[in-house]
């Protein structure tokens, strides 16, 4: 239990660097789960990482098992919570920003620029 904040406050920090996907962060992940904090070694890291490709789902959910490892079933569920909650927050928010921007001049020209970074983005 001793292990909860640090949990909590190296996913909340990893969910905020998962802009494109949850992969960009594997490589911060590996430095604070493995070398600063030495929950896990890196082959178990890459053990759960092979899991959490095999598996349906978000391949994120490796995370789960992180979090199992280091404080059992209450540090699997913090885990998730600390990874998906920051960014479902932050996108609800935007969201709600972008919806009452609605009569802004510049909104229309900003939506219709970020289309095509889209489609690069999910093409790249």
């Amino acid at each position: 239990m001793k292990e909860l904040p640090g949990l909590i406050a190296v996913f909340a920090y990893l969910s905020l660097l998962t802009v494109g996907g949850g992969m960009a962060a594997f490589p911060e992940m590996k430095t604070l789960v493995v070398d600063e904090h030495h929950w896990m070694t890196f082959p178990q890291l890459i053990h759960l990482y092979s899991i959490g490709q095999m598996a349906p789902g978000p391949n994120m959910m490796m995370i789960a098992g992180i979090g199992q490892w280091v404080a059992g079933p209450m540090g699997a569920l913090v885990v998730v919570l600390a990874f998906f909650l920051p960014t479902g927050i932050l996108a609800l928010y935007v969201g709600r920003l972008w919806k009452r921007l609605d009569h802004w001049p510049w909104r229309d020209s900003i939506q219709r620029g970020l289309a095509p970074v889209s489609i690069g983005l999910l093409l790249a």
